[in-house]
């Protein structure tokens, strides 16, 4: 039974491995959480079906906003159909001195500038995010050095400036490898099978994109069934 307690937070929710293990982890940490699902055009939007069901079955309000960034169709291969996705292998991957097409500019700046607006509104006192910095596609905001000064700011940006209570950001998963998550998911009963990690979006995963390699390789190195 997971217990909740009145510490609020705002969970960034997109109905992936990551964001579902984060969201399963506050819960457990004591958060009354609500999810946060953004649209910006992805193609993978499968993923936003797949977080619906997963709050349903905990029973967690989902707050569902859409993007309009027009700029994106031509700057990521995530968004439109203008670009084709990249079919890496897991050598390419771990180079992270390449930047691939499926690269959001800004995603994550604006995503957690949104969540610190609904978090300020509602009187949370976190947001619960689920970058990876070890087995990622090299992003450059999803490392540590890009949440350290973002936590700064929106703590001298947001009403906790003046009351004193100020927003937290958590980074779980920053630090963990994909096999530690898929353990920690295990751990939690995340129910991997509600999850959508495939940039693709099909019916089923493609199993070449960069996500789909990675989560691959972490349930494979974790000795766990994705399902």
């Amino acid at each position: 039974m997971i217990d909740r307690k009145t510490k609020k937070a705002v969970v960034l929710f997109s109905g992936g491995l990551d964001s579902t293990t984060c969201l399963y982890w506050a819960l457990a940490k004591g958060y009354e959480c609500v999810a946060l699902n953004i649209s910006y055009g992805q193609r993978h939007i499968k993923e936003t079906t797949c977080a619906k069901k997963i709050c349903t079955k905990l029973g967690v309000k989902m707050q569902s906003i859409t993007l309009n960034l027009p700029w994106l169709k031509e700057a990521t291969s995530l968004v439109g159909k203008n670009k084709v996705l990249p079919s890496s292998n897991l050598r390419d991957i771990h180079n992270k001195k390449r930047l691939p097409s499926t690269y959001v500019p800004g995603r994550n700046l604006l995503f957690i500038s949104l969540a610190a607006s609904y978090a300020d509104s509602i009187g949370a006192e976190a947001i619960i995010a689920g970058p990876n910095a070890i087995d990622y596609s090299g992003y450059p905001d999803c490392r540590p050095q890009f949440y350290k000064p973002l936590s700064k700011a929106v703590k001298e940006g947001t009403s906790g400036a003046v009351t004193g209570k100020s927003i937290k950001i958590l980074t779980p998963l920053l630090k963990l490898s994909k096999a530690q998550i898929a353990k920690l998911g295990a751990k939690l009963r995340v129910p991997f099978g509600l999850t959508w990690t495939c940039y693709k979006g099909g019916k089923k995963p493609c199993g070449k994109c960069d996500a789909c390699l990675l989560r691959a390789q972490g349930f494979k190195e974790a000795g766990i069934l994705d399902k």
